[in-house]
């Protein structure tokens, strides 16, 4: 929420649209009538959530477009982000580090080492690790 937040402040003050992408990791997804079950929810989700987020800015006087991705994360963002031409990649972290960010992998990290546009990296707000340590 707080990269979102970020991401429509600075669309508000430079006249610009947002774009939010959300990516569902299929890397861990069985191939199987469950996979394909879980897949659909989590592509339900994902719309729910940009939704939300398209209301916002909406709200706040700022254009938004939305999509929902299925892939690797970090690919997927960098190649929306120059399909759609985007002059700015805004997100958010988890703010993990030591051995869960060696074992994770930062999305954040490979997105700005591959993007071709700058990178804003948002840690979470205040409260926000919590509920993202809670919902793990």
């Amino acid at each position: 929420m707080a990269a979102a937040e970020h991401a429509i402040e600075l669309a508000a003050a430079n006249g610009a649209t947002v774009r939010f992408l959300y990516v569902v990791d299929v890397s861990s997804l069985a191939a199987d009538d469950f996979g394909t079950v879980l897949l659909d929810t989590l592509e339900e989700s994902g719309q729910a959530a940009v939704g939300e987020l398209r209301e916002r800015a909406e709200s706040a006087g700022v254009d938004a477009v939305t999509a929902v991705e299925t892939g690797v994360p970090h690919r997927e963002i960098v190649a929306d982000a120059e399909a759609s031409g985007a002059d700015l990649i805004v997100m958010g972290t988890h703010g993990r580090t030591g051995l869960d960010r060696f074992l994770l992998g930062s999305v954040s990290e490979r997105v700005v080492r591959t993007a071709g546009v700058p990178v804003l990296v948002v840690p979470p707000a205040r409260g926000e690790e919590d509920e993202a340590a809670d919902a793990e």
